[in-house]
Protein backbone atom coordinates (compact mmCIF):
# COMPACT_ATOMS: atom_id res chain seq x y z
CA UNK A 1 0.00 0.00 0.00
CA UNK A 2 2.77 2.44 0.96
CA UNK A 3 4.63 1.64 -2.22
CA UNK A 4 1.53 2.30 -4.31
CA UNK A 5 0.93 5.63 -2.58
CA UNK A 6 4.55 6.66 -3.06
CA UNK A 7 4.35 5.69 -6.72
CA UNK A 8 1.18 7.78 -7.13
CA UNK A 9 2.79 10.82 -5.50
CA UNK A 10 5.89 10.50 -7.69
CA UNK A 11 3.71 10.13 -10.80
CA UNK A 12 1.77 13.27 -9.93
CA UNK A 13 4.99 15.14 -9.25
CA UNK A 14 6.36 13.96 -12.59
CA UNK A 15 3.24 15.15 -14.43
CA UNK A 16 3.38 18.53 -12.70
CA UNK A 17 7.05 18.86 -13.62
CA UNK A 18 6.26 18.08 -17.24
CA UNK A 19 3.57 20.76 -17.32
CA UNK A 20 5.93 23.28 -15.72
CA UNK A 21 8.69 22.50 -18.21
CA UNK A 22 6.14 22.69 -21.02
CA UNK A 23 4.95 26.14 -19.90
CA UNK A 24 8.55 27.39 -19.66
CA UNK A 25 9.41 26.10 -23.12
CA UNK A 26 6.14 27.46 -24.51
CA UNK A 27 6.90 30.94 -23.20
CA UNK A 28 10.42 30.78 -24.62
CA UNK A 29 9.10 29.68 -28.03
CA UNK A 30 6.18 32.13 -28.04
CA UNK A 31 8.41 35.11 -27.26
CA UNK A 32 11.55 34.20 -29.20
CA UNK A 33 9.74 33.26 -32.42
CA UNK A 34 8.86 36.88 -33.11
CA UNK A 35 12.02 38.50 -31.76
CA UNK A 36 15.43 38.53 -33.52
CA UNK A 37 16.96 35.93 -31.20
CA UNK A 38 16.13 32.65 -32.99
CA UNK A 39 13.42 30.69 -31.21
CA UNK A 40 14.88 27.32 -32.16
CA UNK A 41 18.18 28.33 -30.56
CA UNK A 42 16.54 29.51 -27.34
CA UNK A 43 14.46 26.33 -27.12
CA UNK A 44 17.61 24.35 -27.92
CA UNK A 45 19.47 25.83 -24.95
CA UNK A 46 16.56 25.66 -22.48
CA UNK A 47 15.57 22.11 -23.44
CA UNK A 48 19.20 21.01 -23.14
CA UNK A 49 19.21 22.06 -19.49
CA UNK A 50 15.63 21.14 -18.56
CA UNK A 51 15.32 17.87 -20.48
CA UNK A 52 18.97 16.86 -20.70
CA UNK A 53 18.85 16.55 -24.50
CA UNK A 54 21.92 16.41 -26.71
CA UNK A 55 22.54 19.02 -29.42
CA UNK A 56 20.74 17.24 -32.29
CA UNK A 57 17.73 16.33 -30.13
CA UNK A 58 17.43 19.85 -28.73
CA UNK A 59 17.83 21.44 -32.18
CA UNK A 60 15.14 19.17 -33.58
CA UNK A 61 12.87 19.91 -30.63
CA UNK A 62 13.35 23.62 -31.27
CA UNK A 63 12.02 23.18 -34.81
CA UNK A 64 9.21 20.92 -33.59
CA UNK A 65 8.09 23.57 -31.11
CA UNK A 66 7.34 25.99 -33.95
CA UNK A 67 3.97 24.27 -34.31
CA UNK A 68 2.61 26.43 -31.47
CA UNK A 69 3.64 29.61 -33.25
CA UNK A 70 2.14 28.27 -36.49
CA UNK A 71 -1.21 27.76 -34.81
CA UNK A 72 -1.11 31.33 -33.49
CA UNK A 73 -0.12 32.78 -36.88
CA UNK A 74 -2.86 30.83 -38.68
CA UNK A 75 -5.44 32.25 -36.28
CA UNK A 76 -4.10 35.79 -36.55
CA UNK A 77 -3.70 35.79 -40.35
CA UNK A 78 -6.79 33.75 -41.13
CA UNK A 79 -8.15 36.40 -43.54
CA UNK A 80 -4.94 36.45 -45.56
CA UNK A 81 -4.85 32.65 -45.67
CA UNK A 82 -8.45 32.57 -46.89
CA UNK A 83 -7.50 34.98 -49.66
CA UNK A 84 -4.71 32.61 -50.74
CA UNK A 85 -7.21 29.77 -50.99
CA UNK A 86 -9.50 32.02 -53.01
CA UNK A 87 -6.69 32.57 -55.52
CA UNK A 88 -6.29 28.81 -55.86
CA UNK A 89 -10.00 28.66 -56.59
CA UNK A 90 -9.64 31.23 -59.35
CA UNK A 91 -10.08 34.62 -57.73
CA UNK A 92 -9.10 37.41 -60.20
CA UNK A 93 -8.41 39.93 -57.41
CA UNK A 94 -5.02 41.51 -58.21
CA UNK A 95 -4.00 42.18 -54.59
CA UNK A 96 -4.78 38.62 -53.54
CA UNK A 97 -2.88 37.21 -56.51
CA UNK A 98 0.14 39.38 -55.69
CA UNK A 99 0.11 38.09 -52.12
CA UNK A 100 -0.16 34.52 -53.44
CA UNK A 101 2.85 34.98 -55.74
CA UNK A 102 4.86 36.48 -52.87
CA UNK A 103 4.09 33.61 -50.50
CA UNK A 104 4.64 30.91 -53.12
CA UNK A 105 7.91 32.34 -54.42
CA UNK A 106 9.41 33.04 -51.01
CA UNK A 107 8.37 29.60 -49.72
CA UNK A 108 9.86 27.70 -52.68
CA UNK A 109 13.16 29.59 -52.43
CA UNK A 110 13.19 29.00 -48.66
CA UNK A 111 12.82 25.27 -49.23
CA UNK A 112 15.59 25.13 -51.84
CA UNK A 113 18.06 26.94 -49.57
CA UNK A 114 16.82 25.91 -46.14
CA UNK A 115 16.55 22.13 -46.63
CA UNK A 116 20.26 21.43 -47.22
CA UNK A 117 21.18 23.84 -44.42
CA UNK A 118 18.83 21.98 -42.07
CA UNK A 119 20.35 18.62 -43.03
CA UNK A 120 23.81 20.10 -42.40
CA UNK A 121 22.84 21.47 -38.99
CA UNK A 122 21.14 18.20 -38.04
CA UNK A 123 24.30 16.22 -38.74
CA UNK A 124 26.73 18.14 -36.53
CA UNK A 125 27.38 18.02 -32.82
CA UNK A 126 27.54 21.74 -32.15
CA UNK A 127 27.52 25.14 -33.81
CA UNK A 128 28.39 28.66 -32.74
CA UNK A 129 25.17 30.70 -32.67
CA UNK A 130 26.34 34.03 -31.27
CA UNK A 131 27.74 35.55 -34.47
CA UNK A 132 24.46 35.40 -36.47
CA UNK A 133 22.69 37.17 -33.60
CA UNK A 134 25.30 39.92 -33.61
CA UNK A 135 24.87 40.41 -37.36
CA UNK A 136 21.07 40.50 -37.21
CA UNK A 137 21.22 42.88 -34.24
CA UNK A 138 23.49 45.27 -36.14
CA UNK A 139 21.17 45.12 -39.16
CA UNK A 140 18.12 45.89 -37.02
CA UNK A 141 19.83 48.92 -35.49
CA UNK A 142 20.68 50.04 -39.02
CA UNK A 143 17.02 49.45 -39.92
CA UNK A 144 15.90 51.76 -37.11
CA UNK A 145 18.15 54.51 -38.48
CA UNK A 146 16.83 53.96 -42.00
CA UNK A 147 13.21 54.02 -40.80
CA UNK A 148 13.82 57.30 -38.98
CA UNK A 149 15.55 58.79 -42.03
CA UNK A 150 12.96 57.56 -44.54
CA UNK A 151 10.07 58.89 -42.46
CA UNK A 152 11.74 62.29 -42.31
CA UNK A 153 12.06 62.24 -46.09
CA UNK A 154 8.43 61.16 -46.48
CA UNK A 155 7.31 63.96 -44.20
CA UNK A 156 9.20 66.30 -46.49
CA UNK A 157 7.41 64.82 -49.48
CA UNK A 158 10.52 63.35 -51.09
CA UNK A 159 9.68 59.65 -51.02
CA UNK A 160 6.97 57.13 -50.23
CA UNK A 161 7.00 53.86 -48.30
CA UNK A 162 6.84 50.60 -50.21
CA UNK A 163 4.02 48.10 -49.85
CA UNK A 164 3.56 44.60 -51.24
CA UNK A 165 2.25 46.04 -54.53
CA UNK A 166 5.57 47.86 -54.99
CA UNK A 167 7.72 44.76 -54.58
CA UNK A 168 9.05 42.76 -57.53
CA UNK A 169 9.79 39.08 -58.09
CA UNK A 170 13.47 39.62 -57.21
CA UNK A 171 12.38 41.02 -53.84
CA UNK A 172 10.32 37.88 -53.18
CA UNK A 173 13.33 35.71 -54.03
CA UNK A 174 15.57 37.67 -51.66
CA UNK A 175 13.08 37.31 -48.79
CA UNK A 176 12.86 33.58 -49.46
CA UNK A 177 16.64 33.22 -49.56
CA UNK A 178 17.06 35.05 -46.27
CA UNK A 179 14.37 32.92 -44.69
CA UNK A 180 16.12 29.77 -45.93
CA UNK A 181 19.32 30.81 -44.16
CA UNK A 182 17.32 30.87 -40.92
CA UNK A 183 17.39 27.05 -40.94
CA UNK A 184 20.77 27.38 -39.23
CA UNK A 185 20.89 27.61 -35.42
CA UNK A 186 21.37 31.15 -34.21
CA UNK A 187 19.63 32.78 -37.18
CA UNK A 188 16.24 34.27 -36.35
CA UNK A 189 13.70 33.70 -39.12
CA UNK A 190 11.50 36.65 -38.22
CA UNK A 191 14.54 38.79 -37.48
CA UNK A 192 16.28 38.18 -40.79
CA UNK A 193 13.15 38.48 -42.98
CA UNK A 194 11.84 41.58 -41.22
CA UNK A 195 15.27 43.20 -41.45
CA UNK A 196 15.46 42.37 -45.14
CA UNK A 197 12.04 43.88 -45.86
CA UNK A 198 12.88 47.00 -43.86
CA UNK A 199 16.12 47.40 -45.83
CA UNK A 200 13.94 47.27 -48.95
CA UNK A 201 12.19 50.36 -47.57
CA UNK A 202 8.97 48.47 -46.91
CA UNK A 203 6.68 50.25 -44.45
CA UNK A 204 7.41 48.75 -40.97
CA UNK A 205 3.92 47.39 -40.26
CA UNK A 206 3.84 45.87 -43.76
CA UNK A 207 7.32 44.40 -43.23
CA UNK A 208 6.31 42.70 -39.98
CA UNK A 209 3.06 41.44 -41.55
CA UNK A 210 4.75 40.01 -44.64
CA UNK A 211 7.52 38.45 -42.54
CA UNK A 212 5.17 36.77 -40.10
CA UNK A 213 2.78 35.61 -42.83
CA UNK A 214 5.36 33.89 -45.03
CA UNK A 215 6.88 32.38 -41.90
CA UNK A 216 3.79 30.19 -41.46
CA UNK A 217 4.68 28.07 -44.48
CA UNK A 218 8.37 27.93 -43.60
CA UNK A 219 7.53 26.76 -40.08
CA UNK A 220 5.11 24.10 -41.37
CA UNK A 221 7.78 22.87 -43.79
CA UNK A 222 10.41 22.80 -41.03
CA UNK A 223 8.04 20.92 -38.73
CA UNK A 224 7.25 18.36 -41.46
CA UNK A 225 10.90 17.93 -42.43
CA UNK A 226 11.77 17.42 -38.79
CA UNK A 227 9.25 14.58 -38.46
CA UNK A 228 10.49 12.93 -41.65
CA UNK A 229 14.26 13.29 -41.34
CA UNK A 230 14.78 13.40 -37.58
CA UNK A 231 11.98 11.25 -36.19
CA UNK A 232 14.33 9.51 -33.75
CA UNK A 233 15.37 12.86 -32.24
CA UNK A 234 11.74 13.95 -32.11
CA UNK A 235 10.80 10.74 -30.28
CA UNK A 236 13.63 11.21 -27.79
CA UNK A 237 12.72 14.82 -27.03
CA UNK A 238 8.99 14.07 -26.70
CA UNK A 239 9.73 11.16 -24.40
CA UNK A 240 11.80 13.49 -22.21
CA UNK A 241 9.02 16.03 -21.73
CA UNK A 242 6.00 13.72 -21.97
CA UNK A 243 2.61 14.19 -23.62
CA UNK A 244 1.27 16.59 -20.97
CA UNK A 245 4.42 18.69 -21.26
CA UNK A 246 4.12 18.88 -25.06
CA UNK A 247 0.48 19.94 -24.87
CA UNK A 248 1.28 22.57 -22.23
CA UNK A 249 4.17 23.88 -24.37
CA UNK A 250 2.08 24.15 -27.56
CA UNK A 251 -0.88 25.82 -25.84
CA UNK A 252 1.36 28.29 -24.01
CA UNK A 253 3.35 29.07 -27.14
CA UNK A 254 0.18 29.74 -29.14
CA UNK A 255 -1.26 32.13 -26.57
CA UNK A 256 1.98 34.06 -26.11
CA UNK A 257 2.55 34.20 -29.87
CA UNK A 258 -0.85 35.72 -30.67
CA UNK A 259 -0.32 38.46 -28.08
CA UNK A 260 3.18 39.29 -29.35
CA UNK A 261 2.23 39.25 -33.05
CA UNK A 262 -0.59 41.70 -32.39
CA UNK A 263 1.64 43.94 -30.28
CA UNK A 264 4.52 44.12 -32.79
CA UNK A 265 2.33 44.80 -35.83
CA UNK A 266 0.37 47.51 -34.02
CA UNK A 267 3.53 49.17 -32.75
CA UNK A 268 5.10 48.89 -36.21
CA UNK A 269 2.48 51.26 -37.57
CA UNK A 270 3.43 53.98 -35.11
CA UNK A 271 6.38 56.32 -34.77
CA UNK A 272 7.67 54.31 -31.82
CA UNK A 273 8.71 51.50 -34.19
CA UNK A 274 12.08 53.28 -34.55
CA UNK A 275 12.77 52.67 -30.86
CA UNK A 276 11.27 49.16 -30.92
CA UNK A 277 13.45 48.14 -33.88
CA UNK A 278 16.55 49.54 -32.20
CA UNK A 279 15.61 47.72 -28.99
CA UNK A 280 15.20 44.44 -30.91
CA UNK A 281 18.66 44.98 -32.37
CA UNK A 282 20.14 45.54 -28.93
CA UNK A 283 18.42 42.39 -27.65
CA UNK A 284 19.87 40.36 -30.52
CA UNK A 285 23.37 41.75 -29.95
CA UNK A 286 23.14 41.11 -26.20
CA UNK A 287 22.05 37.56 -26.88
CA UNK A 288 24.91 37.04 -29.30
CA UNK A 289 27.44 38.39 -26.81
CA UNK A 290 26.12 36.12 -24.08
CA UNK A 291 26.29 33.06 -26.34
CA UNK A 292 29.84 33.86 -27.39
CA UNK A 293 30.97 34.65 -23.85
CA UNK A 294 29.56 31.44 -22.44
CA UNK A 295 30.56 29.34 -25.43
CA UNK A 296 27.00 28.05 -25.82
CA UNK A 297 26.19 26.13 -28.95
CA UNK A 298 29.75 25.01 -29.52
CA UNK A 299 30.76 21.38 -29.23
Amino acid sequence: MLGEMLGLVLAQFGAAQQVLYGIILGIVQGVAEWLPISSKTQVLVVSTYLLNLNFQQAYTFGLFMEIGSVIAAVIYFRKELVSLVQVLLGSPDAKKRKLFVYVLTATVVTGVIGTPLYLFADSITGLAVGIPMLIIGAVLILDSVLIWHSRRRRDAGRMGARKLDDLKMKDFVIVGAMQGIAALPGVSRSGITTSTLLLMDVEPDEAFRLSFLVGIFAAVAAFSLTLIVSHSNVSASLAAIGLTGVVAAIVTSSIVSICLIDFLIKVAGKSKIVYVTAALGIIAIAGGVIYLALGLGVA
